[in-house]
């Protein structure tokens, strides 16, 4: 694949390797590393995905943001069983583990799996085994956002929904509920409903919006989703209200830079709207969102951040506490991160 990230810095590169962080917005099936998905495609023979490591980083080369969504889909469709979701998540926090993510909120789309036959209950029980797992062995602690696809309409929202709110299904790491896949002809009001219902129930609400539509799409999700905080969001800087009106209220955006340039949302990462963002006073939150078929991970996008916003050690550290403020830990939990985050900047500058 293309690098994404020409001339980077690596002076911040040991500093960020290290550095205790939080991630808001990142996909399950879409974090699934080369080795994890050639071993899916050799379990199932009959998907046209590559089964050499190699040959994923062309496939994963995308035209737009259609064909990344098609590549997507054939992946998800990889995932058949309940014994492979709980190898995908378990590997999945194993990659986090090394980059010192130590807090995870992943979003992922159960609809996918229980329409290509996996049972419900057994799905559940397989996230929660591999999270209980993955945080006794690694330390790194995830929990879910269940997203609707958008693309497969009311049907999935329903199913989402009613997965994210029964007692008995709801598995105990949920803590918000997203929408993603395409926005184009996906309009967001249309998901009230089940927005409505999955706050009444306790969850957070995080959608994806602005990121191949305009702002309008950022306001039907503060307005109708009650969006809590916006995936991507990267077309809100169209707006001086709009931008105005996230920061007053500490609504983050959850940017996912070498993503925007993947999937063509944005054309080149010079151009990329971070800064205004910034400039405009609202939480920015750094993240990876399908990283290994972007070539990328967490590590790589604070790098990529630092570079377009001019950071030092002390700016990347405020970029990870934002991350720490956004999220749905408790305030003990916050509390104990930020002070981390802090410990570590210190000690880094001390030496």
């Amino acid at each position: 694949m293309t690098d994404l990230r020409p001339g980077l810095s690596p002076d911040l590169h040991p500093f960020i390797a290290g550095l205790p962080k939080a991630e808001l917005h990142v996909h399950h099936v879409g974090s699934a590393s080369p080795r994890i998905v050639a071993e899916l495609a050799a379990r199932h023979p009959d998907s046209k995905v590559p089964t050499d490591p190699e040959a994923l980083a062309d496939y994963f080369t995308f035209t737009d943001f259609a064909h990344f969504i098609e590549v997507y889909l054939s992946v998800v469709d990889l995932v058949r069983t309940p014994e492979d979701v709980r190898l995908l998540t378990f590997e999945v926090a194993r990659d986090m583990a090394r980059q010192n993510i130590r807090y995870a909120e992943l979003t992922v789309t159960p609809y996918s799996s229980t329409r290509r036959g996996i049972d419900e209950r057994a799905f559940m029980e397989a996230i929660e085994d591999a999270r209980k797992a993955a945080e006794a062995e690694f330390g790194t602690v995830l929990r879910w956002c269940f997203d609707i696809p958008g693309e497969a309409g009311l049907e999935a929202a329903e199913e989402t929904a009613r997965l994210a709110t029964t007692d008995g299904i709801r598995p105990e790491g949920l803590v918000s509920f997203g929408l993603g896949g395409p926005e184009i002809g996906v309009p967001r009001p249309q998901f009230k409903p089940y927005f409505d219902r999955a706050r009444a129930a306790g969850l957070r609400s995080v959608p994806h919006a602005g990121e191949t539509t305009g702002p309008g799409t950022v306001w039907d999700a503060l307005r109708e989703l009650g969006a809590e905080r916006v995936g991507h969001g990267t077309s809100s800087v169209e707006d001086p209200a709009l931008l105005a009106h996230l920061a007053e209220h500490r609504i983050a955006l959850e940017v996912c830079p070498t993503s925007n340039i993947a999937t063509r949302a944005v054309a080149t990462l010079d151009e990329h709207p971070i800064r205004a963002m910034v400039d405009a006073g609202v939480l920015v939150t750094v993240n990876s969102d399908d990283p290994p078929m972007f070539g990328t991970d967490l590590n790589s996008e604070y790098a990529v951040a630092a570079r377009l916003l001019g950071l030092d050690e002390r700016g990347v550290a405020a970029l990870a506490r934002n991350a720490v403020e956004a999220s749905f830990l408790d305030p003990a939990g916050k509390a104990r991160l930020a002070a981390e985050i802090d410990a570590y900047t210190e000690a880094w500058l001390a030496r």
